[in-house]
């Protein structure tokens, strides 16, 4: 398993948290996720061969959130 830790600064609230975990908790290869309103961040952990680092990423990005590493 690959864990990683990704800044997502325009999450804020219940609603950010339940769309990005929703979005990406779906997807295969995804062991889990948990989204950090405080420090704004999203902890993933994936195996890296179904799921990629990249796919994530935009599957964040497509509920409207800004990512970075």
């Amino acid at each position: 398993m690959i864990n990683t830790t990704l800044s997502v600064p325009t999450v804020s609230c219940g609603h950010c948290k339940s769309s990005i975990e929703g979005a990406v908790t779906g997807m295969a290869g995804v062991e889990s996720v948990t989204v950090n309103i405080d420090p704004k961040t999203v902890d993933v952990a994936y195996d890296g061969t179904d799921a990629t680092l990249a796919a994530i990423i935009e599957a964040i990005e497509e509920q409207g959130y800004d990512v970075s590493r």
